[in-house]
């Protein structure tokens, strides 16, 4: 299982994330990723992010050994991650499980927890094997509103040490709406080159989020996402990234946001899905 390691650990961002791979075969794998400041949130709460990628990096790790090395490239095309609670200033371990291997699909069930065994996310993931395809004919995402607000909030978003570690900025964040970059960087990229899986749902979760705080505004507020849901539609190419969300739904303090992920120079979709956030006001 060398090439999953190298994949694991020599990426570039899952070097960024600390992440190491300690058990791979067809069946399951696990990831283990210590504490570190650099991946977490205010209050040292690990990034929802990154539990995000973990859950993504175990579902590739088990598809990858079940499929072959020759059967890349990788993608996940659908992804359910469940936040049950916050992890602070502790280490995680992500544990992936087979549940059905297709020719080209493999289903994986992926569970992250703290050392001790306090469960923090669960997840389920349908991973794509291409076996050397031809790339993707991606679709062009229409641009938004076009409008350049930040907010209150925006401005102070590279204070975040996950966020401003990926190069992340909102250009747009008011209205219920939020626009947000992620840089081209050496830390967000995968063995190949293009974007990271992990960056790509660390950019669409932080937009998300993001839009729910675009619609009720900055104040003293506790949040947390409770839900994402996501569609990496092909193996995310290199370059910036654009993330556009509009919070499509409030019922008091859930709202549910609608995230698309394209490449800020071609404005080819990337990735999609929805963020579902909870804001008690």
């Amino acid at each position: 299982m060398e090439h999953v390691r190298r994949w694991i650990e020599d990426s570039p961002y899952g070097a960024a994330l600390g992440a190491r791979l300690v058990e791979a075969s067809e069946e399951k794998a696990r990831i283990a990723l210590p504490y570190s400041d650099a991946n977490s949130n205010p209050g040292q709460v690990l990034h929802g992010g990154v539990a995000a990628s973990l859950c993504a990096m175990g579902a590739q790790s088990v598809a990858r050994a079940a499929l072959g090395e020759s059967s890349g490239e990788w993608h996940t095309c659908a992804l359910q991650v469940n936040y049950l609670s916050a992890a602070r200033a502790e280490a995680v371990v992500a544990d992936a499980r087979l549940l059905r291997r297709g020719k080209e699909l493999c289903m994986v069930e992926v569970d992250v927890a703290t050392e001790d065994g306090r469960a923090i996310a669960h997840a389920t993931s349908t991973v794509r094997a291409r076996f050397g395809a031809d790339p993707a004919e991606r679709s062009p995402v229409p641009p938004d509103h076009g409008d350049s607000d930040p907010g209150t909030m925006g401005p102070h978003l590279g204070a975040i040490p996950f966020i401003g570690n990926r190069g992340i900025r909102a250009e747009h964040m008011t209205g219920g709406s939020a626009r947000l970059y992620m840089a081209d960087q050496e830390s967000n990229r995968d063995l190949t080159g293009g974007n990271h899986e992990g960056a790509v749902l660390a950019l669409l979760d932080t937009t998300g989020a993001m839009a729910g705080w675009a619609e009720v505004g900055h104040g003293r507020y506790k949040a947390s996402t409770p839900s994402l849901q996501a569609q990496i539609v092909a193996p995310p190419p290199a370059g910036e990234l654009v993330a556009y969300a509009r919070c499509v739904q409030r019922d008091h303090e859930i709202f549910f946001n609608e995230v698309q992920v394209a490449g800020a120079e071609d404005g080819r979709l990337v990735a999609r899905g929805t963020v579902v956030y909870r804001i008690l006001t």
